[in-house]
């Protein structure tokens, strides 16, 4: 008898109602992580691929390897092919309440274009709305902030970043918000096949819901504060601690903990070191805007956090993961309300989710495909008593 590989469990009853944490259900092609290197993307270390253009991430994910830059440039031309939206965004956006996050937002958007221009394709559709995401997100900041004036063409032959900026038109130091956001993009796009939006959107996806059906409901999914939304919670959280002032910052971690409340960007579930994600914005910042108060007091956070959290032999992992710095880059560089930053996760996201739900449709199971996905569930026997 073969033995059991360590990775696979003996189910028993103590694995019920966890949320079906650490429980193997599948495999996945685009990325997998390490408790001490991270996340790796197609097999190479996060800290490798974070510098390129987001492009040719987004072609290795899809792809299974980095382009040439012959392929590099036919894949741009690909998507800028794509890229014009089948419809106008702008009565839409218009119409939703401004009170309605913006998260609520993209999903309205995804699940629009793809009332507009659904091709059944698990490809096309994928690389659709990846083509399309730029745009639609820069007019849904200019709608829900009243900027609906003057919105200036799209421009395809731009990147994918540039394209975003061009509709946005902040007046701002535009090479540090095209690096800050290229960078973002990359360390988001992709985090193994198990997290909550990615896991959500594959599972809609094989009731061969649409492509966009699905990735409405992984940002759904990424919407909630257990999940996306932790990056707007840490920097709420950050300009809460208002200093870098070492002592003031323990005592404000120290004061938090007794208050039972959490301390937003450290702790990973599976990494067991700092998140090499949060590693390259720490260093992106140190080169970008050192003196920045809030990236200071991340700074000093970094220091000082994890201390404070060893000091519980319960936390497994007190180091900073890739919450903890995004939010200064991304308030530096001008985007400075917190409400739209898990927008830009999900922007990212899609890369992974699309190219996921690309192999369990059309890649698994030498092309049939991942079934629907049915996981069990035990009827509790208090309730079977009263049927009986």
């Amino acid at each position: 008898m073969t033995e059991q590989p360590e990775h696979l469990l003996e189910l028993t009853e103590s694995h019920l109602d966890i949320g079906m944490r650490g429980i193997p259900v599948g495999t996945c092609r685009t990325s997998f992580v390490t408790p001490e290197e991270g996340v790796h993307y197609c097999g190479y270390p996060i800290t490798e691929l974070a510098g390129m253009a987001p492009e040719d991430v987004v072609y290795l994910l899809h792809n299974k390897e980095l382009p040439t830059s012959e392929q590099s440039e036919a894949f741009r031309n690909e998507l800028s092919r794509r890229a014009e939206i089948p419809g106008d965004l702008g009565p839409i956006f218009a119409a939703l309440p401004r009170e309605g996050h913006p998260m609520d937002w993209l999903s309205v958007g995804i699940h629009t274009l793809g009332m507009w221009d659904c091709k059944n394709d698990w490809r096309e559709d994928a690389l659709n709305l990846i083509a399309r995401l730029p745009r639609m997100m820069g007019l849904l900041f200019r709608y829900r902030e009243g900027r609906t004036e003057n919105i200036p063409d799209d421009n395809i032959s731009l990147s994918m970043i540039e394209r975003f900026t061009n509709t946005l038109q902040l007046d701002v130091d535009q090479e540090k918000l095209i690096r800050v956001l290229s960078v973002y993009l990359i360390l988001h796009m992709d985090h193994g096949g198990g997290n909550l939006s990615t896991f959500v959107g594959k599972a809609v996806a094989s009731g061969h819901a649409t492509l966009y059906s699905a990735m409405a409901s992984s940002m759904n999914a990424l919407s909630g504060p257990l999940h996306g939304r932790a990056n707007q919670s840490c920097l709420e959280f950050v300009l809460r601690v208002g200093t870098s002032d070492t002592e003031k910052v323990e005592a404000f971690v120290r004061g938090e903990l007794d208050a039972g409340r959490p301390v937003f960007g450290f702790g990973h579930a599976v990494l067991r070191a700092e998140d090499p994600r949060a590693a390259a914005q720490f260093d992106l910042g140190e080169e970008l805007c050192p003196d920045d108060e809030n990236f200071k007091i991340i700074r000093t956070l970094r220091e000082v956090a994890p201390r404070v959290l060893a000091e519980n032999p319960k936390i497994s992992n007190p180091n900073a993961n890739v919450d903890i710095a995004s939010g200064a880059l991304l308030h530096h560089v001008g985007l400075k309300d917190p409400n739209y930053y898990t927008t830009f996760f999900g922007w990212a996201r899609v890369a992974g989710i699309g190219a996921q739900i690309f192999d369990e449709r059309v890649v698994m199971r030498d092309g049939k495909g991942v079934p629907i996905y049915r996981p069990k569930y035990f009827a509790r026997e208090q309730e079977l008593r009263h049927v009986e």
